[in-house]
């Protein structure tokens, strides 16, 4: 709940569009869209929205291994097929998916490679070196940057690496809490970093991403 609520405030509007463009750019008439790991359906929607709107009359499906989520997202995409699965079990037939989204989840490189059509395209987002580099300067004595790197996967070539980022303002406890739980620090961060996050009243933070484009080799 606290996810879709933060999501919803429009913190990450910038990644959403960027990705929609992403999808314009790379799909034609009709796409087969399968949004892996699709939460509530946020990023879902939004690209189910933007390729219905330029007539492209998509085909969309999502999988989340939360029952909750999944519940979630049929009911914000209604036009789209929604199922529990996991990311190494996809329920499709093998080559059938003309644009796959991967939004910070495990990457089935093997699944993904069977349940693609050649020359898909596979959008892989990962968070950037200077990602939440405010929060993180709370949370610990010595912060670190994320790692970022070109990583090769067989039967994919690289198209691109699109950087987006921002600045957002989270205005109060109840936001900087939900975005904090939404991260993978929440489960490691030592109780005087999560303490002095707690007495907080405000947190201007950078959030940047990495898209990896790939297209499935022909």
């Amino acid at each position: 709940a606290a996810r879709s609520a933060f999501l919803n405030k429009g913190y990450y509007e910038f990644l959403r569009d960027a990705l929609c463009d992403i999808a314009l750019t790379y799909t034609r008439h009709a796409p087969a869209v399968l949004d892996v790991g699709c939460g509530e359906g946020y990023y879902t929607a939004a690209l189910y929205e933007t390729l219905t709107a330029a007539g492209k009359m998509p085909r969309m499906a999502g999988i989340d291994i939360s029952k909750d989520m999944a519940r979630r997202a049929a009911k914000q995409v209604k036009q789209a097929e929604i199922a529990v699965a996991s990311a190494y079990h996809l329920p499709l037939a093998d080559k059938t998916v003309d644009l796959l989204l991967d939004c910070f989840s495990p990457l089935a490189e093997e699944e993904f490679r069977r349940v693609m059509k050649p020359g898909g395209h596979f959008l892989y987002v990962v968070p950037a070196a200077e990602h939440l580099w405010e929060m993180k300067q709370v949370l610990y004595d010595r912060p670190y940057r994320n790692e970022t790197k070109e990583t090769p996967y067989a039967g994919f070539r690289y198209v691109d690496i699109v950087h987006v980022k921002d600045v957002i303002t989270l205005p109060c406890q109840e936001d900087i809490q939900a975005l904090f739980g939404m991260t993978p620090y929440c489960w490691k961060t030592p109780k005087a970093g999560v303490e002095k996050l707690c007495k907080l009243t405000q947190l201007d933070c950078r959030i940047a991403f990495d898209i990896h484009v790939f297209e499935k080799e022909r």
